[in-house]
């Protein structure tokens, strides 16, 4: 058992202990928040959904070439509600600042004030395609269109640095793979590169 053990622990099993900052770059990922309130949010009656986010912050991920940490051991202490709270204008609540903390910033190596800064950082960094927002009415377009609205909205973006997702049919997420400086594009790894095919994903305003 100690033999299988050590294997396990060696190979980075699930459950194995994962050092904080030990990672190759960061994910970016922002939620059509639309489609987070109609699949989730509304049912739960948040805040959120009364206000015209568009792309919300959902967060900033430590990512290795293929697969991710979560849920780090590390030295830095947790955030206060006051640094919570804080991010609520982009994330939509601290609720959500403070699970994305515990998932994810706590794998970064730094301290909820640095960590929470450079998500800001990154996120006001990306051009959001304001020709997206515009819509007064759901439409069901291909999600590669979503994709190109990035690419043309911010010339420092490039095809595999950025995929589009989607849930239930709907338009989900834009993840931007960004160098470990939080700010430069960079090749997304084969397991992120994962594009939503859709021909008629639906991006409802509301």
């Amino acid at each position: 058992m100690r033999r299988l053990l050590a294997i396990l622990l060696c190979l980075g099993a699930p459950g194995s202990a994962q050092e904080a900052g030990d990672f190759d770059y960061w994910v970016l990922s922002l939620s059509w928040s639309p489609t987070w309130c109609a699949l989730e949010g509304a049912a739960r009656g948040a805040e959120q959904c009364d206000r015209d986010l568009g792309w919300s912050l959902h967060g900033l991920w430590p990512q290795y070439a293929r697969g991710y940490p979560e849920y780090c051991a590390t030295d830095a202490r947790d955030p206060s509600r006051a640094e919570t709270g804080a991010m609520a204008d982009i994330m939509g609540s601290g609720g959500l600042a403070w699970h994305q903390w515990k998932k994810h910033g706590r794998c970064s190596g730094l301290a909820p004030q640095a960590y929470f800064a450079l998500s800001r950082q990154a996120y006001e960094s990306v051009s959001r395609p304001e020709v997206l927002r515009r819509a007064t009415e759901p439409v069901r377009l291909p999600a590669c269109v979503v994709e190109a609205a990035f690419l043309e909205a911010d010339a420092d973006l490039f095809a595999d640095a950025i995929t589009v997702t989607c849930r239930d049919g709907r338009i989900h997420e834009a993840r931007i793979c960004l160098d470990r400086d939080g700010m430069t594009p960079r090749r997304c790894g084969a397991d992120v590169i994962r594009d939503c095919r859709l021909d008629d994903a639906l991006l409802a305003p509301r």
